[in-house]
């Protein structure tokens, strides 16, 4: 499979039409058609319906776009890379996090190598640690950060100072909120709302006593705002983190620590054995300087 194939199969699929496409990419139709063709019958594929009027993807051709642009996207990427770095330490760095108040620190490394190195670019996507590590594998993210607990046997790490404290997020005008911290007993007959990450619910179930399905779950979230939302609007209790949310006189929102306490720590990954661009080397010294700096501080 040649990347000028993908990249022709992309601008038909774009433009719905061969002849707009071939006039676009400056070929013939004819060339166009014959390496569409020959592209399918190579990987025993239709990516086109041809039987209606107007030029359409079937089901294998939607999946074969988008597999084919995360492709051009990574080639992209590495072109990118490798051009800057004939010159100066430059390049485009591509970090996916969960929310953590863990997270400043790997800020403050970012402050720092830009500061240092102005041609090093970021790209931050947030999402869960489900979401982070599949990007990771497929290598559309140089980094992840992911918090506590996760499976780290494919990867490498550097675990992260400070921590994050679990525990429930409510009204102030529910039934919990005049307790000082939430057990297991207390939220036994509650409406609770719970990430939907399954290592998470693992980590709530082993707080529980094991019984995870001792709890009423009405519902689930993968990013904490919407989350917050359906607390203010009583669907439920919200099982997050304390640095989510700040609490202030105006709010009608509480956070309750749990009981016994459940606290969690943050971590840098990537991917075992990965050769990284000079870039990617250089931020990761800056935040390891950054680590050893806090725990000077700490200690």
């Amino acid at each position: 499979m040649e990347i000028r194939v993908l990249n022709y199969f992309l601008t038909i699929a774009r433009e719905q039409s061969f002849s707009k496409a071939a006039q676009i990419l400056n070929v013939t139709q004819p060339t166009l058609s014959r390496q569409i063709k020959e592209l399918e019958d190579e990987y025993h594929i239709t990516l086109f319906d041809r039987t209606t009027r107007t030029l359409s993807l079937t089901e294998e051709g939607l999946l074969f776009k988008e597999q084919a642009k995360q492709i051009i996207r990574l080639v992209e990427k590495m072109e990118a890379q490798l051009r800057k770095q004939e010159v100066e330490i430059a390049g485009e760095i591509h970090i996916g996090c969960s929310e953590s108040k863990c997270n400043r620190i790997v800020m403050k490394a970012i402050a720092r190598a830009q500061k240092a190195y102005p041609h090093i670019k970021f790209r931050i996507t947030s999402g869960n640690a489900q979401y982070v590590t599949e990007m990771l594998d497929q290598g559309l993210l140089d980094l992840g950060i992911v918090v506590d607990p996760a499976n780290m046997s494919k990867y490498d790490y550097i675990r992260l100072p400070d921590y994050d404290t679990r525990g429930v997020l409510m009204r102030k005008d529910s039934d919990l909120a005049k307790l000082d911290a939430v057990s297991p007993s207390d939220l036994i007959d509650k409406p609770v709302i719970i990430s939907s990450q399954e290592m998470v619910k693992n980590e709530i179930a082993g707080w529980l006593g094991g019984n995870q399905r001792a709890l009423n779950v009405v519902a689930t979230f993968n990013l904490f705002y919407n989350a917050k939302l359906m607390a203010e609007e009583r669907v439920g209790y919200v099982l997050t983190l304390d640095s989510l949310y700040h609490e202030s006189e105006d709010s009608i929102l509480c956070f309750k620590p749990l009981k016994p306490k459940l606290t969690i720590r943050s971590n840098v990954i990537w991917k075992k054995y990965k050769l990284f661009p000079k870039a990617v080397e250089v931020f990761l010294e800056m935040l390891n300087q950054e680590i050893s700096a806090n725990n000077d501080l700490a200690g």
